[in-house]
Order: C-alpha cells, then structure tokens, then sequence
C-alpha cells in the first residue's frame, strides 16, 4: 500500500552550521486542491524515510529511532479507536536500543529494520502478516526471525529492506533474496494450503513463518514493494556468464514444451503456447453449461466473463477472449483496414507511443489527446474556494497540450494518423473529467465480430513479431558475424518502406505481451533481444528452411547494438548501479496489477516482459495499481485507473504504459497510495517539483473517515469523489510564482486576490525546501526534504538533475536519429567498409556514454535519497571511469570526421529526415537555419562532449560550498581541474581534426588514398616552399608534410612515409654554410632539409621533435599548438623503442625490427622478423646482432625450426651457444663467424633413434679437430683422442661395452700404426693395426697367466681367427731367466693428461683478455670479469624462475673485485679460497663456467662405456692436470699468491697453540711455521667433489678382486664377540674396556663387558671412521682418520685413568679393530683414493703417519685356535 524510498545521509557539508530544523522535513497532504497546505511533522530529530499505511504512518528518524502516527488500532479498543483523534507522532519505545535502519508500513500493520539485518513487526495480525502465531493483533514491535534452513546451529537470515502490503510481507535479505509471510497468492509461496484453499475461493491459511520465495531464488534483487494484493521484485539482468547456460525448453512445474514451431518454406511460425495451471485465475470456475450450442468460444467468453481462461501464461489473452471489462474501462478501438493489413502481412513496428521504451517515445503519447473516460461525466468543482486559480490552471493544461499535439505532429512526419488523432482538439475540454456514473457501455452489434477479427489478426501479428525478432536479417547476420568480430549484437528496427504503424489498443496490448513473460537470463538491449531469446529456441536453427537461410545470408551491414550488452562500464563493475533490471510481478491480477497483459493471477513471480530493457530503477505498488520508474525519468503504469492513478485514461491497463507528464518533465521518484499517485521530478529550476495524479480527497470525505463511517461500494465512493485527475498535474504548492505571474492578463482589480493566493503558494513551496523523496499510503502523501544549507543541496540536485537532462537527450539523440540511420540499406553503399567500422565505433563509444550517464544518474539520484555526503559522489572517486570514456568517444568522432564520414552520411540522412531535417536541428540543439546535414550530425555526435564542461561548473559550485583548506574542496577541485583539461584536449583535437579533413580536401586524389588514414592528423606542411630537399633537381618537386605519426616526403604522383618513431633530426650549424640545414636520419636514409629561413628551420625542428616525442609516448604540448613560438623545444630521446620495416637493406629486406633504436640504428634488445620466417630476438649494437639472442629459423625441408640461443657478434654466432637442428642434432658450444669453433658438444638422435651419438671436444672452423671424446651409443665404443677434419687422426683411446681396451695409432679414423690391445681377461696384443681391430704385422700376445706369442699377426681380433706366425713362450719354465717374463704398461699410447682439452682453457683464457696462457693483465682479468658477471644478472634479471635471490647476492659479491695485489698473509689466502668456492659455484663466473665444463667433459669421458678400470690412472692424472692448469689461472688473477710449494708464514699466535705430543717410542710430527701452498690443498675440495662419483667408481672397478677378499674376512671376523676379536688382534688386555656406556646412563651408570659383547667396544671409534665414505677429499678422509685415533686415545686414557701415549706396537691392534668393526665395504678403494691424491706436503707428517696404520699388514693366529701356525693376511 505504501511507496518506499531510500533513506538520506545526515552529515551535513560543513562544520555543523545547519540545525535539525533545516534537514529532513516531513511534510504531508491529501489530493491536489489549490488551497492544499502540505502540513509538517514536527519531530526533534531530521526524518529519515517515512511509510504510510490506510491511516496511519512511521517515520525514521537520526539515530535510529522510529515514530508513529495516525489511527492505531491494534494499540487500543476498537471503541477507543472509533472515538479516537488521529494521534501525533509517538515514539515507538520498544524499539528504544536498537538501531533501526528501514521501516515499512501496510494497510494495518507496520515493520522496521534493525542494523544488524533483524526484523521487528507490529500491528493486526489476523492474515499472519506480522509473522507471529497465535496474535491477532500485535501492540508494539516484536522481534520476527528468517531462519536458515538445514542450519546447525540455528541461524537467521540478516534483512535490509522490508514492504507490507495489505494482509502480507516481504523482506529482501542481505544475500539478495526474497522472503515472504502473511495471506493470499501475493506471497509467491507454492505452500500447499495456499494454493488449495485460493483456488477453492475460502481465506487462505496464514503463513506464520517467514519462507523464501523459491522462485526468485539465485537472483539479484534490488527492491520488493507491496500493494494490497500483489507484490513487485526489481531484479538485476543475470550477467552474460548465465546466458551462455543451456535454454530451458520445458516448463519448471509441470515439465511440458514450453515452445513448438512450424516449418512453412519461407518462414517459421514459433509458438509458445504452454499452459500451466499456475496461470489460472484463483477464482471458482464451475462450468453452468450456460452458453448455447453452436456458440463461438469468443462469444462465450463475452457473455461469460468468470469463465475466460488462456491457452498459457506466457500468452496474452486475446481481445475476443476478454471483451467484457469492469464498468469503468474503456472499449478497445478495433483495427482500421490499412492495420490490419499490415498485421496481417507480417511487419508490426515497434511501438512508437506508449509501448516505447527510449524517452523518445514520449512524444507520440503526447500528441495524442487524452480526453475523458468513456461515460464520464463533468464533476463538481475541485477547488470551490478558488476559482480563478481554476481557470488559471485550466488555461495552463489547455495550452500545453495543444504544444505537444502540434510538436508530435511535427517530429514524427512519417507516423500514420490514428482515428482518434484526426479529430480535432476541443481546447476547452476539462482536463479534470468526473469518473463515470453509468453501467458499463454496450458494444455495436458488430463489436463482437470486430474483436473477433481483431484478435485473429493480433495472433497472425504475434506469430510474425516472434518470426521476424528470430529470424530477422538483422539479427540473424549479428549471429554469423558475432564470432568473427567484436560487434555487439545488431540494431532493431522496421524493414525499409515500412512505416511505424500503430497497432490499435488491444493490439499494442496484446503484441506486448506476445513474449515469453519470464526471465530468459540476460536480456541486454532492444536490439540483441530478439536474438537471445528467440535464437536460443532448442532445435531453431536446425529447423529453419533453407531458402530462408540463404536469404539471411546475403551480405549486410553488421550493426552495432546501441546498448552496451555487457551490462556494465569498462572499468565500473560494481561501482554504478546496474540499467539492465527486469521487473517481476505476483499475486491477484484481477485490476491487471500485475502487468502480463491479463486479469489472471500468479501464484508465482512471473517477469513483465514488456519492461525488459526499460531500465527501471525503481517500483512502487499501490492498492491496485503498480509503477515503475525508468533511468530515463519516466513513468510506467498498469493496474487499476479508476481514479486517473495510472497518469493515463486508459482503464484498466492490464500492461505497462507510459504515464502522461508534460514535456520537459523528469520524474525522479514516485509514491503510490491507494487510489492516488505522486511524481518528484525536475522542473524549470533548480528546485525539485511535485505532481499528482489520482483522487481528490474532500474535507467531507476526511470527516466521515474519522467518524468511522463505513466506506460504500466502488461506484458509490467515486461519485461521493471530489474528482480525479485525467493526467498528472503540478501540485499548486510546487508551482514556480514567479514566472507564473507572466501568463495572466487579467483586469487590475483582481491583481490583489491572484497576489494574495499565489503569496500563499509560494510560502508552501519556500517551507517545502528541496524535496529528496515522496511516498504515498491510503489516501495520503508525504514529501521529506531539505533547506538549502550554503548552496550544498542546491548543487547537489542541480548536478543530478543535468545528469538526468543529459541522458535523456542522449536517449532522444540515440532512439530518434542513431537507429534509424542504422536501419538504412543505403548506409553500407554510401559510407563503404572503412567509414562504417569507424561508424560503428563512433555509436559503440556514444552508446557508451549514454549508458554510463545513465548508471550515473542513477547513481546520483540514489544519493539523494541515501546521502548527501561527498561519498555519495562517485564521480570524485571514480572519475577515471569517465574521462577515459570520453578520451576514447572524442578519439573516434574525430577519426570518423578526419575521414569525412559526416559528409558521407548526408545523403542517407536526407533519404530519411527529407530536405528539412528538423529532427536534426532540434537534437542537436542547433539554432543555425540552413545548416547542411553535415554539419548538423556533426553537431549531434559533438553534443556528449559539450557536457565536460557541465562536469566542471557544477563540481567547482558544490565546491565552493567548503572551505578552501578542507579535504572535501580539494577534491572537488581537482575533480574540476581534470574535466577542465579533457575540455580543452577535446577542444584542441575537434580543431586539430578539422584542420586535417580540410587539408585532404586540397590534397591530390590519388595519393590520398594511401595515406588517409583514421588517426592520423596533420601537424604542418611545406607547400608553401618553406622547406626544400638539398641538392634537389632543377624540375624537381618536394612537398614535405608533417603527420602526428609519419613525415611524408611528396614528389609528383610518388611520395615516401618516414615513421617518426625511427626519425631523428639534427640542425645543422650555420656556421661555415649561410644555409639552414635540418639532418634527417632514419634507418635507411640521411638526407638533408633546408628552410627558407632561421624562424622556418626552428619551426620546424620544434614541430619535428615535439611530435616526435608525442608518438613516442612523451608529455610533450599537443600537437595542435605546434606553431612558431608555442610550446618549449621537447628534444626526443635519442634511444627509444619503436619498430621498423627495412626496404633497402639486403641483407634485411622486408624484416621487421621492433626494439630499441640508438640514432638510426637497432641498438639494445629487439626483435627482427623475416618474410620467410626467420627471427632473431636478443641484443643489437650499431645495426648488428651483438649480444645474446636467440634465433629461429625454418627448415622447409623437414618441416622444423633450426633454433640458436647464443652470443652474437657484428650480425654472426660468436661465442658460447646452443644450436638445435631441425635434423634433431644439438650442438651445445662455442662459435666464431657463424661457424662451430672452439670447444662444443654435439649430440645426434637420442637413444631409441638410428645412430644415436656424441661428441665433445675441439671444433675448429666448423669442424671436429683437436682432442675430443666420441661415444658411438649404437657401436657400444667410445673413442677419446686426436681428431683432424671430422676424422680420428693420431694417439688415442678406444673402450667398449665389451670391456675391450686400445690404445694407439689411429690415421684416417681407423686404427693404423703401432697400438695396444688388451681384453677382458687381461689378455693383451701390442704390436701393428691397419683397420679397427685388426691386427696386421709384428706384434706380442700376452695370455692372461703370463704366457706370450712373439711373431707376424694377421686378421681381425675377435672375428673367425688370428693367423700367427712367431715364437710361443711360457716365463714359468724359466725362472732365473727373469728376461722372459713380460709385462706391459698401459698409457704410452694414448694423449697426455697436459695435451687434453686445451679448447676449454683457452676459452677461458679468452673471456680473462689473454691472446695466450698468461699472456695479460691481470687488472684487464679482472675488469672482464666484472662485465661479464654483471652482464649475465641483467640478462637473468628477467627470469625469476632462474634467478634465486640467493644467486642474485652471490653475483653481486662477486663483482666486487678482490684485492689481489700485495703480500700473501693467511688471511689473504683464506679470502683467495672463499672467493674462489663462490667463483666455481656460479656458472656466470668465468672460473665457474671452466669448471663446469671440465666436469662435463669429465663424465663424457669416463662414464657408461667409459668406466673401464684401465682408464684410471689416466683419470687420475687428468684431475692433477687440471689442478695445475687451474692454479695457473688463479696465480695469473692473484699474482703474489706463492707457486706451488711455496710458503705462507702462519702468525705467532698459532705457533704458540701447537704442540707437540708423542705416544711410546712413536713421536709424532711437530707443527711448520709456515702453510705450504699447494693446487689440491686449494682447489681440489672444489674440483673433487663434482668428479668423485666417475673416480670412485674406477677406484672401485680396479679394486674390486682385492675388496671382496677383504669384505669376505671383515664379515667372518666380526661374527665374532668383542673380547674374542680384541685377543686374536693381540691388543693387549690393560686396553680392553671392562665396562661401557649404556644408551640412557643415570648418574655414570654403566654396563659390564661380557665375553658375548659384541659391537661395543670402542664404538665411537666407529662411529667416526665410518664417516670416511661420506667426504671426498683426501684431506678430509685423512681428517677423519685423525678423528678417530683421537676418539680411541681419549677412551684409553679413560680405562687407564692417566694420561698415555701410543706407541706402534701398542695402536696398530686397537685400530684394527676398529677398522674391521667399522665394515667400510671399499676401504681399499678408498686408500688408494687418498694415496694417489693426498697432498705431498702431508705425506710424512701427522697425517702421514696415521694414514700408514691402514696399510696391508699381516695378522698372525686364528679365532678358532690362537696356536695354529696359519697365517690370514687381513689385505685392504
């Protein structure tokens, strides 16, 4: 019953200086009478929102605080009521505590909101509308809980909003969904009572309990109203993501096809006639067998109205099917011929009057004459004490009506007449008719036929309408083309030659309703949706004709979709409210309240399809009637007119019109009451102005309400009525006095009485002050508003009121202009395919504007309901949303106008506006009389841009409302200051447009076309001869002209574009030459410019380098104000990123750069793109590939890339690389003029290919040459030697997987000379090759047991034989002769550890500076390295992933350069060691890369086929080499570092902590005084490490028989208990423990050694000697050796409880023990380790000594019988 409104925000806009008095006025009245009064509510606190119900009210106050007033009886007897005055406002203290934030109010019960979201009700509670069990009245608030269901625990659901209506409730949850308690079908709850007893015709049973309303369940709603019987839910479209769901083809209740469709050649009939039983009317429909045999169904439907039912709610019922109407509606007009026909034929427009959803629609409605409702007659005066206001207000409505009949006349040429339009226009008509007295009209005998026709043809009409939204050419060419382009979705319109026709009411009724009254999801705009909802039919387009889709599939112009289908600005998804809603209607429908075109009502919230893209913002329910209220500031209407409430004369409208306001007039917000509606709108001034349409309420009428009289019948009340309104009216309080007074001219003599009554208006509307929001409730009205505090309010409305102004302009502009030049066929022809892309942006970017002034309209109008406050103003916020809008609009206006799209569009225009486009003139605001069509579309697309400057003025009026130093000024001023500077950019741009457009009309035609293009803008020109070419021909010609982007150089019919990205201009000094010189350089030419003079030469360069730095992306001036003397000289940089394609290089024709430049020259990163599909994207220096880069190129051959990621230099691979052939061969190296040079790896096919290999070692020239390693993986051999030219070519080494040895001779890769072959089993041939294992000439054979075979060999070694011819020896048979025995040494044959890989050191050398070893500067050394380092995390510093932060900090430490000149302390040398452990472990470093490269050719070598245990002394020999060759390097980079074997003196403090100790005869080594340097003391604990497992795993091959004979005696010794081990070792008894730790000692408890003991005795011992399989070094093993004598001394000194010192004799047993309890499985292995490397300078000191005790000695005796002679030799 009552219209809710938002609340307002109190804070005031400065420090307080405005009282409660001046904020939140509540005012209140009754109908529209000229001596109205509105009469303030006096309250201590401003008002916050108000409710009214049938006769009384609720007011929210500041603070939270709620009020009551009115008649109240559910707080006192019935009789008490009766008596009762209407009682003041009273404060609701069961409220008292809580902060309420919303309150509603019904016909007879009230509730409020809480800040925490819960919900208290009062009042009558006989329906349960207060939701509490049991009370049929409820005195004061009391709580109410929504709760959640399945909830564990009990949780209730938080409210924003609530509306109460006549016997029910709503509340909007904070998630946005509905709930619903209270009586009747308007609480869309499917309960099972509900529907049961509705449709028998009994009360429905209350809900008690609040339930949520299913159906509207995962929607966004936005506001819920109530009227008496029905209920209203604004919701928000579904986003595009829900559109894309699955179409919904059968119906959600009873599972039937919702659609079907008819194939008929040429066009498809599509049906969706459902029916449901929820369309039923909730009435008793017993079929009484009244209507006659042989009747028609219309007829009957006539005669019996109760019986009318639809064939589905999704259909509107049709004319012949509900001809009978109440009393008090009008007869429909049936068709006339012409319509008909047209229906008939298919075409139906789109409704142009009241059916329009664009403001442009407003027009037509006006034009025609409202007139009185059929069978009114004239009522009594409704202002009998004022009767010349009458007349005045009379005269006032006559004359604006006749203004709108002869505008709509004139802005519609086209529309075809309506019969009642054609009458003339009775000026004396009351505009306020009395409501009928009589019956209702009776029909011409021919009516019935007549609807009958009517409805016939509105059903073919329907049939076509879906037809043609579906299949239209339009809409079906935005569904091919929406794949294949950005384009919204196609604009709607009437075909060509097809006028707008009006259908007839109950047509337009029905035709509006003829679509699917239910949500589909998201609906974005008139124009996309036809095809959302029509296309997305299951099975549409398989089932279409094909004749018909070969029609569809000509060629046409692809629209653009004047609404933006997302929804939302680009950048503002939730920040503006949203213009894409839906309105959706349930309950009782018997008034057509609920807008589905019928009287049915719905158990169901059902969507009113015809406000589909109306962008309703608000709605408002009355007793019978519903509003709705537009983004666009209009009115529509539905429901119950039998009071004018509707604002129109059509009765009852069972659809959403469009309510009567008078041009001029935006309506903001609006109030609904029970017979009555109210309008807040935006008027002539500032200040907001109210209108009224409905009842007048009499003092008589007010009496007898409060007597308690009973109200009589309908009929009866509105004769008793005062009258109503024919269209909404201003309300006389609201009039402006001052310029009314211009329109009377009356004798003098009356003067005094029209002063005295307009003073006493003009008080009221002084006292009503700037009204924010208005409601209505029974049969009262209530305004609250403000006073103008310093100007604040007054410019907050006003800057709302111009968004508003300006919307709907934009709306006009777009409905009545944009669309219907969309719609042409000509506009393809005349525009051509480049100028209507650019169309299509240009109306994308206005459709753009116009949505985002909606939203933020919307927005504005929102904060004057809620708040006052600066936060409320998005615009201050969220400013970048708007200038880069309009940044983006002005861009393409000026495109479309550089490219003379306007005058293209002159001709299309005038084929529809005709020769006097007066639409145009009058849109575009133009006063100009004979203005070309050119230039007034041009005006019209200029107009959005006008409004930047509106931004401006009214944001620095709201700012002068602050002080100059507060927060809030500043804000406001730098809002301002920014729309300023868009106007003036926009300013300059339109000017710099224009410029350029004239200058093509003078430019020769055939050039032109190439070089017009969209955005490019003209800057100056030399055609005037201000600047000519050096050295130029006598005849020549040269026209230079400047763009924003290119410098064109012009030559007769040829001319050549320097992009300015690649330009740099340089002047040229006067000094030697008199002329004024400008040097020009691009990529590929220099040339010289001369001017005419210095001022011309300075105009030029400043214009060439500002514009320059403009397309560079520079803040340089404009380009428009490039003119002598303007601007400050902007110098480009001279390094800067552009790209380029070359044209004359041979090398780089037809390649695209796109990278850095340095004057001229491709220099830094970049990448070059060739035609034919190569691209190199690293480093440039001068023009040239230099640097690191990675290049592609395609092998057409295969198919494949041939890919290289390396160094470069001058334009070639140079330096360390990798190349991936498209063949699948990878060559990881160096490189040198493009060609493999140095050291490199290359791999060919992988394991399960044909010939799978690699090689690494030496290239030279592109060639194997040089020492190297080659595994051939399908021959099982790996070949380590000399290479020349790709062959093996000298010394080298040859294993194989079948255990295979040579060495030797190798010429033209074969085995050839002398060589060494030895087997398996040890069996070896030394002597002549001439193929690969083949034996040829003299030569030994050794057997395996020493015998041997001296002689000629011939044949291949382990193919069918040997033929021998020689001398066979067997040494045994000879043993004084010691000659005969034979033994050969391995390694003669082969490479020199010194002579292998000398590529890799040099390589490192070379990045060092050195020509040679040695030969530099260490200095030069070290700067090198510093680059390189530093060059590498540049290069890295893009690559997170790589490049660890701990990386990062270890570069940076090591670009500092060490100290390395001076004397070498100790200090220095443990700096020099950690420097160089950081060094080798970072592969940036050079030392690092050296060694990571040693480690690869390491494993490449004595890996897989290359673990042969003979190769491990040379193995072990390379590790020493390249100990030596490092230490070189690293002497070369610290210069007094000692070489090897030299001497560092150590400080004295150290000399006084060693010490000397000795233990029996055995004294141990004393401490040097100095630290001897040596290359494994410093480097081998970086080097060994990497290298340890190939190495050990030789050591292990080698020692393999030795160690499984000793493995077998530790596992049979240590079976045995400890004392049976310590007496065969012969340790002496004093040193075996009687007692040892246990695990978990208490106070020193131990345990006793027993003679079963086993694994006890000296374990710590052990336990640090097995730790000597977890080091590498030899010093550390040697190191844990020392650990371990030290760990059995100090368990010795313990037993013996002295100190004590070991002599041989003495420690040899006791660490054998601990050496054979320690079961170390390779110890011989691991001796021999330490023995081949250990340094030399421990060999005969401490750890020299200690590492002899774990040498092979014997040990006498047996475990079994310590007596037995034998000796078992426990070897290592």
């Amino acid at each position: 019953m009552s219209c809710f409104f938002f609340s307002l925000s109190l804070s005031p806009p400065s420090s307080g200086e405005d009282g409660a008095g001046e904020r939140g006025l509540a005012h209140s009245w009754r109908g529209y009478s000229c001596s109205l009064t509105p009469e303030r509510l006096l309250l201590s606190r401003p008002v916050v929102q108000a409710a009214l119900g049938t006769r009384h009210g609720v007011l929210l106050v500041e603070g939270g605080q709620v009020y009551s007033f009115g008649v109240s009886p559910w707080k006192q007897s019935l009789a008490a009521a009766a008596a009762a005055e209407p009682s003041r406002p009273t404060l609701e203290g069961s409220l008292s505590g809580q902060r309420v934030v919303w309150v509603a109010a019904g016909s007879f019960h009230c509730g409020a909101v809480t800040e925490d979201g819960g919900v208290h009700m009062w009042g009558e509670n006989t329906a349960g509308q207060c939701g509490l069990t049991g009370l049929s009245a409820v005195p004061n608030p009391t709580p109410v809980a929504l709760p959640l269901a399945d909830a564990t625990p009990a949780q209730t659901v938080p409210v924003l909003e609530l509306a109460c209506g006549g016997t029910h409730t709503l509340a909007l949850s904070a998630q946005r969904e509905v709930w619903a308690w209270g009586s009747g079908c308007q609480l869309g709850l499917l309960s099972t009572a509900t529907a049961t007893n509705a449709g028998a015709g009994a009360p429905s049973i209350p809900v008690w309990k609040p339930q949520k309303v299913e159906h509207l369940a995962g929607r966004h709603v936005l506001q819920v109203a109530c009227g008496a019987s029905h209920s209203l839910a604004l919701v928000r479209c579904q986003g595009p993501q829900d559109a894309q769901r699955p179409p919904v083809d059968k119906c959600g209740q009873c599972h039937q096809l919702l659609y079907t469709m008819t194939d008929k050649e040429d066009h498809v009939i599509i049906s969706d006639s459902h029916y449901c039983p929820l369309g039923v009317e909730l009435t008793e429909e017993a079929d009484d067998g009244s209507r006659p045999a042989g009747t028609p169904v219309g007829a009957a439907a006539i005669a019996s109205p109760a019986r009318t039912l639809k064939t589905s709610p999704s259909e509107p019922i049709l004319p012949s099917h509900t001809s009978v109407l109440p009393s008090d509606s009008s007869v429909r007009r049936e068709p006339s011929g012409p319509e008909v026909a047209a229906v008939v034929q298919g075409w139906v427009a789109p409704p142009t009057s009241v059916d329009s959803g664009g403001p442009g629609g407003r027009q037509a409605d006006q034009g025609r004459p409202c007139g009185g409702a059929p069978g009114a007659k004239s009522s009594s005066s409704p202002y009998p004490d004022e009767q010349a206001l009458k007349d005045y207000l009379r005269r006032l409505s006559d004359h604006t009506q006749m203004e709108q009949v002869a505008k709509a006349a004139a802005g519609a040429p086209h529309r075809v007449a309506l019969p009642s339009e054609e009458a003339p226009l009775d000026p004396a008509a009351s505009p306020f008719p009395a409501p009928p007295t009589g019956p209702a009209h009776h029909h011409h005998p021919g009516t019935a036929l007549n609807s009958l026709v009517t409805s016939c043809a509105s059903a073919v009409g329907e049939r076509v309408v879906s037809t043609y939204e579906a299949l239209s050419l339009k809409k079906m060419m935005h569904f091919y083309l929406s794949s294949a382009s950005s384009s919204t979705a196609a604009a709607g319109g009437v075909p060509k030659g097809v006028g707008p026709i009006v259908a007839p009411g109950s047509c337009l009724e029905d035709s509006m309703q003829g679509r699917k009254s239910s949500s589909t999801g998201d609906i974005r705009g008139e124009e996309a949706e036809g095809v959302r909802r029509r296309l997305s039919l299951p099975g549409l387009l398989s089932q279409v004709s094909p004749r018909l889709l070969r029609k569809v599939g000509r060629p046409r112009v692809q629209a653009v979709a004047l609404t933006p289908l997302g929804g939302c600005v680009p950048g503002s998804p939730e920040v503006l409210p949203s213009l894409q809603t839906e309105v959706w209607s349930w309950g009782q429908g018997e008034h057509g309240q609920l807008g589905h075109g019928d009287h049915l009502a719905r158990l169901q919230p059902l969507c009113i399809k015809s406000l589909n893209n109306k962008e309703v913002m608000s709605v408002a329910a009355g007793a019978q009637h519903s509003l709705a209220l537009t983004a666009s500031s209009q009115v529509f209407s539905w429901g119950s007119n039998s009071s004018g409430q509707l604002g129109h004369m059509e009765s009852p409208s069972t659809i959403p019109r469009l309510a009567k306001m008078s041009e001029g007039i935006r309506v903001w917000d609006v109030g609904a009451g029970e017979r009555h509606s109210v309008f807040l709108a935006d008027g002539d001034c500032v200040q907001p102005i109210l209108y009224y349409s409905g009842q007048q309420v009499r003092d008589e009428e007010e009496e007898q309400e409060e007597e308690g009289a009973v109200l009589q019948k309908e009929e009866e009340e509105e004769q008793k009525a005062g009258g109503y309104t024919q269209q909404p009216v201003l309300l006389p309080f609201c009039m402006n006095v001052k310029n009314d007074l211009a329109l009377f001219h009356l004798p003098l003599g009356h003067l005094a009485e029209y002063g005295r009554l307009l003073l006493k208006l003009a008080t009221c509307f002084e006292v009503l002050g700037y009204t924010s929001s208005v409601c209505a409730g029974g049969r009262r009205c209530m305004a609250l508003s403000d006073r103008n505090v310093m100007g604040f309010i007054a410019g907050l409305h006003e800057l709302a009121a111009a968004e508003r102004k300006f919307y709907c302009k934009l709306s006009n502009i777009k409905s009545q202009a944009i669309r219907p030049l969309l719609d042409l066929e000509s506009l393809s022809s005349s525009l051509g395919t480049v100028l209507l892309g650019l169309l299509q942006t240009l109306v994308g970017g206005f459709s753009l504007l116009c949505h985002l002034a909606g939203r933020h309209s919307a927005s504005l109008t929102c904060s004057l309901r809620r708040g006052r406050d600066l936060k409320a103003l998005l615009i201050l916020d969220h400013g970048a949303i708007f200038l880069d809008a309009y940044r983006e609009y002005c861009t393409a206006l000026g495109n479309f106008q550089v490219m003379g799209g306007f005058q293209a569009m002159t001709k299309p225009a005038l084929e529809f506006f005709g020769k006097t486009p007066e639409p145009l003139h009058r849109l575009g605001e133009s006063a100009e009389e004979g203005a070309p069509v050119a230039d007034l579309l041009a005006a019209l697309f200029h107009l959005p841009l006008g409004h930047l400057a509106e931004y401006g003025r009214l944001l620095l009026k709201v700012a002068t409302c602050f002080e100059v130093s507060s927060s809030d000024y500043q804000r406001l001023h730098d809002s301002c200051s920014q729309f300023e500077a868009l106007v003036l950019q926009v300013n300059k741009k339109r000017k710099e447009a224009d410029y350029t457009y004239h200058f093509w009309k003078s430019f020769p035609g055939k050039m032109t076309d190439s070089l017009r293009k969209p955005q490019r803008r003209l800057i100056c020109e030399s055609s005037n001869k201000t600047l000519t070419l050096q050295n130029a021909g006598r005849f020549s010609v040269n026209w230079f002209i400047l763009f924003n982007d290119a410098l064109v150089h012009a030559q007769f019919s040829t001319h050549h574009v320097f992009p300015l990205a690649t330009l740099w201009v340089e002047p040229i000094s006067e000094e030697n030459t008199e002329q004024y010189g400008l040097k020009v350089i691009s990529p590929e030419e220099t040339f010289t410019l001369l001017a005419c003079s210095p001022m011309e030469k300075a105009k030029w360069l400043r214009s060439i380098n500002q514009t320059v730095d403009l397309a560079l992306g520079g803040a340089g001036p404009d380009p428009v104000t490039l003119s002598p003397g303007a601007g400050q000289k902007a110098e480009p940089p001279v390094s800067r990123t552009a790209s380029y394609t070359f044209y004359k290089d041979s090398r780089l024709k037809e390649a695209t750069y796109e990278g850095r430049w340095l004057a001229g020259k491709p220099n830094g990163r970049g990448v070059l793109k060739w035609p034919d599909g190569r691209i190199y994207t690293g480093s440039f220096k001068s023009g040239m590939e230099d640097g690191y880069g990675e290049f592609v190129a395609p092998n057409k051959i295969l198919s494949k890339n041939d890919n290289y990621q390396g160094h470069w230099r001058e334009g070639r691979m140079h330096g360390s690389g990798t190349y991936r052939y498209a063949s699948g061969e990878v060559y990881e190296g160096s490189f040198r003029d493009g060609v493999r040079h140095g050291h490199g790896t290359l791999r060919s096919g992988k394991l399960n290919s044909s010939s799978p290999s690699v090689f690494i070692g030496q290239w030279v020239s592109d060639r194997k040459t040089g020492y190297g390693v080659f595994d051939d993986i399908t021959m099982g051999e790996k070949y380590m030697g000399v290479w020349q030219e790709n062959q093996r070519q000298g010394t080298g080494v040859i294993v194989t997987q079948f255990g295979l040895y040579y060495e030797g001779a190798f010429k033209d890769n074969k085995m050839a000379g002398t060589g060494v072959l030895v087997a398996e089993d040890d069996t070896t041939y030394e002597g002549e090759f001439s193929e690969d294992w083949t034996l040829n000439g003299k030569g030994v054979l050794t057997m395996s047991n020493g015998d041997y075979l001296e002689g000629t060999f011939s044949g291949e070694w382990g193919g069918s034989g040997l033929k021998v011819s020689g001398t066979y020896c067997k040494p045994q048979l000879f043993h004084t002769d010691k000659d005969k025995r034979r033994s050969v040494k391995l390694g003669r044959l082969c490479v020199c550890a010194e002579d292998k890989w000398p590529a890799v050191f040099e390589e490192c050398w070379g990045q060092l500076g050195c020509v040679a070893p040695g030969q530099g500067h260490h200095s030069r050394a070290w700067e090198n390295i510093a680059v390189a380092l530093s060059t590498s995390r540049r290069h890295l510093r893009d690559s997170p992933e790589v490049m660890s932060r701990s990386l990062s900090r270890t570069l940076e430490s090591l670009e500092v350069i060490p100290q390395h000149a001076g004397p070498i302390t100790m200090e220095r040398y443990h700096m020099i060691r950690h420097y160089l452990i950081k060094a080798c472990d970072t592969a940036l470093h050079p030392l690092g890369r050296l060694l990571e490269a040693l480690v690869a050719v390491y494993r490449m070598t004595y890996v897989g086929v290359g673990a042969n245990r003979r190769l491990l002394p040379q193995a072990v020999n390379e590790i020493k080499s390249y100990l030596g060759r490092i230490f070189h390097i690293v002497r070369f980079l610290f210069p007094d570092l000692p070489e090897e074997g030299g001497v560092i003196p150590q400080p004295s403090a150290a000399l006084q902590e060693k010490g000397a100790s000795a233990s029996g005869e055995t004294t141990l080594e004393s401490p040097k005084p100095v630290h001897v340097v040596s290359s494994s003391a410093l480097l081998l604990p970086v080097l060994l490490p990497r290298l340890y497992p190939p190495l050990f795993t030789l050591y292990a091959l080698d020692k393999e028989r030795e160690d499984d004979l000793y493995w077998e005696c530790v596992l049979r010794l240590n079976k045995q208990p400890d004392l049976a081990l310590l007496a065969f070792l012969g340790v002496q008894q004093k040193f075996w423990p009687i007692s040892i730790p246990v695990s978990m000692p208490l106070l020193g408890e131990s345990q006793q050694v027993l003679s079963s003991t086993k694994d006890a005795c000296f374990a710590s011992a052990v336990e640090t000697l097995q730790q000597i399989s977890t080091t590498f070094t030899p010093s550390d093993k040697l190191q844990v050796i020392q650990l371990t004598f030290e760990e059995i001394t100090q368990e010795v000194q313990t037993l013996l409880k002295e100190d004590f010192l070991w002599s041989m004799d003495d420690l040899f047993p006791v660490f054998l023990y601990v050496v054979l309890r320690a079961r170390i499985r390779n110890l011989g292995s691991e001796v021999s380790l330490i023995e081949d490397l250990m340094d030399p300078c421990v060999q005969h000191g401490e750890h020299g000594i200690m590492f002899t005790t774990l040498k092979p000695q014997p040990v006498t005796g047996d475990l079994e019988d310590v007596t037995d002679d034998s000796v078992i030799s426990v070897s290592q």
